[in-house]
This record gives structure tokens, C-alpha cells and sequence, in this order.
């Protein structure tokens, strides 16, 4: 697991709207529960500063770290995709937006961020220049950038369109089904994580994996998927196993956490 990724579960846990910043020290001791090393966990806050992910702040001769609104909204969007939307989208509407750009030749960099955000923003490419992703997605934040060479439509499958088939072709199921089920491989059993030192460790642990495996999933109309879909299993396995980590984590945390108020809290 990448720093970052244990550091942003971590904060979403157990610091998200609390108002409160913590000391490196915090963020040594807890990640060394999951064999972070302490060099590693000074150069990602480090970055995550630069990357306006956290903010310093000081008391004292220590130093503590805060939430940024980036950071925030990234902790937001991770608590909607956890435990709001789920992972299963069994509605009974069709509806599709799709994107189609042509962009210059010498535009490589942005060709490049504009598949990235599509991605990060669950879609996937149907054919050169044209991706689509279930529902209405607002796309204005992905292309606002890029001027008039994105279009931006809504609609709608008619026959003879085979959309189970079309799904397979602009997504990676077979890859993103084995995720899941490596999932349930290592957390569905009775004793799961056995190597873990503690509750903090295998609750860091098991929401890090979650969250980088539903970050990657488009929430494709179940209808359209394949009947064994594991997704939704997995899902249940990870919120019965968090309740289950949450009262010695929570403890945990609550002994190891150094805080002290965020002096921007009264500003958002």
C-alpha cells in the first residue's frame, strides 16, 4: 500500500471533521503498526504538503498537520463512495453520458490528463475519442480546461445496441472482478489480517484496500454485469468486518493521536 493511501484512510477515520491537526509523531506511531517506516512516513507528509494535501501547522516546537480543502473533498468523496452510494447500481434507468473530444496532436499532456480524469470519473473508452460512463455525470470540472474540442452529451441505448457486450469492451471487468474476489480472498475468513499487530492495523489495512478497489469501479448497471459480480459480497465483508475493527481501533487512535485545533477550522 502506498503512503499516501494509509495516510488519507487514516485521516478519514479518525480526523475528518473534528477540527483538530496532528502531530507527525501520530502519523509515525500509527503507521508503523502497518510497516510503514518512519523515513517514509516524513517524506509522504512532506509531499502531501506540497501537494496541498495537508497543511503545518505549529505549537510549540512541534510541528502538526492539517486537512486542506483538497484534502478534504478527496476524504468526502471517499465517505460517499464507502458507505453512501455502495458499490452495487441497481437502478432501473439507462441512462449514459458520454464525452467525445479531438484534441491537437501536440496536446499529449492533456490528452493524457483528460483520459486520466475520465477515468478517475468512471468512464470508459467505447471507441478513439468517444468514452462513456453510467448516469448523468456532471463533466464540467473534467474539460473546463480543454475549451471547445469536448463534447459532452446524455443518452440513452436503442436496439440493436447488445450493452452487456459494449460494457466489456470499454471497461475491464475480468480485472476488476478479480480485485474484488482477491478481496474476499484475504478478508473473508474468521480470522483475517492474522498478521496484523492490532485492530488499527487491520481497520487501516482493510479500508485502504477497499477504497483503492471502488475508486476504480465505474458503478456499472448490475444488469449489465456478470451474474457472479462479487462486488457486492466484498462490500458487506468490509462493513461487517469495520464495525468489527472499529472499538479497539477507535481506542487506539484516540490514545496515540497528539492534536491540537486546527486554527482554520472556523474559516470552512
Amino acid at each position: 500500500m502506498r503512503p499516501q493511501s494509509v495516510i488519507l484512510t487514516f485521516l478519514g477515520d479518525h480526523v475528518y471533521g473534528r477540527g483538530i491537526c496532528v502531530s507527525s509523531g501520530s502519523f509515525i506511531e500509527a503507521f508503523a503498526r502497518v510497516r510503514i517506516s518512519e523515513e517514509a512516513t516524513r517524506s509522504t507528509l512532506t509531499r502531501m504538503v506540497r501537494r496541498g494535501l495537508l497543511r503545518r501547522q505549529r505549537a510549540g516546537r512541534r510541528m502538526y498537520f492539517g486537512l486542506t480543502p483538497a484534502s478534504a473533498e478527496v476524504l468526502r468523496d471517499g465517505e460517499r463512495r464507502i458507505w453512501h452510494s455502495g458499490v452495487v447500481n441497481d437502478g432501473d434507468g439507462d441512462r449514459w453520458t458520454l464525452v467525445g473530444f479531438s484534441l491537437p496532436e501536440s496536446w499529449q499532456r492533456q490528452r493524457h490528463e483528460l483520459r486520466s480524469r475520465l477515468i478517475w470519473a468512471g468512464f470508459g473508452p467505447l471507441q478513439n475519442g468517444l468514452w462513456i460512463a453510467p448516469g448523468d455525470v456532471d463533466a464540467t470540472r473534467l474539460i473546463e480546461d480543454l475549451g471547445g474540442g469536448v463534447k459532452v452529451f446524455s443518452a440513452e441505448p436503442r436496439p440493436p445496441t447488445d450493452m452487456q457486450a459494449l460494457v466489456g469492451e470499454a471497461y475491464d471487468l475480468a480485472g476488476l472482478g478479480e480485485r474484488y474476489r482477491a478481496f474476499l480472498r484475504r478478508w473473508d475468513q474468521a480470522d483475517p489480517a492474522p498478521g496484523a499487530p492490532d485492530d488499527l492495523a487491520r481497520s487501516l489495512t482493510l479500508l485502504t484496500e477497499w477504497l483503492q478497489i471502488i475508486r476504480t469501479d465505474p458503478r456499472l448497471p448490475l444488469r449489465h454485469l456478470p451474474h457472479d459480480w462479487p462486488a457486492e459480497k466484498a462490500q458487506r465483508v468490509c462493513h461487517t468486518l469495520h464495525e468489527r475493527f472499529r472499538p479497539e481501533a477507535a481506542e487506539m487512535a484516540a490514545r496515540l493521536l497528539d492534536t491540537v485545533p486546527d486554527e482554520t477550522w472556523a474559516e470552512r
